[in-house]
């Protein structure tokens, strides 16, 4: 497993290896939720080719839940807050219908997150 390219897995203190145990012990139980945001995320071609994918969409889901700490006032404000908000909502919006769709892959995604971090804390 790779982290290098993964800036929101790199920051905070996070160790690979809790990392690597954290995101197997998700992976099991969220495999559907992976596989859902991977194909929103990922073309196939990109899917087949990325061996870190898994890592990817925790990152991506990561990134969804500090873009939500902004919105919601928790965080401060950055010079590239709004960029990445339309960012995640583009990338996530891509060939969705309706606003529920959307807010279904955030909800996603904001769980993922969450999920991970509290896995991880839990582990020794």
């Amino acid at each position: 497993m790779s982290i290098a390219g993964m800036y929101m897995l790199n920051t905070g203190g996070y160790k690979p290896e809790k990392i690597h145990q954290a995101l197997d012990m998700l992976y099991l139980d969220r495999k559907n939720e992976f596989r859902e945001l991977s194909q929103v995320l990922l073309s196939e071609k990109a899917l087949n080719a990325m061996p870190y994918w898994k890592e990817f969409v925790l990152n991506f889901s990561l990134d969804v839940e500090d873009a939500f700490k902004t919105w919601s006032g928790q965080s401060p404000l950055s010079s590239s807050s709004p960029q990445k908000a339309l960012t995640l909502l583009r990338q996530l919006g891509h060939d969705k219908t309706s606003m529920n769709q959307l807010a279904h892959l955030l909800n996603m995604s904001y769980n993922l997150s969450c999920e991970f971090k509290e896995i991880y804390r839990r582990l020794k």
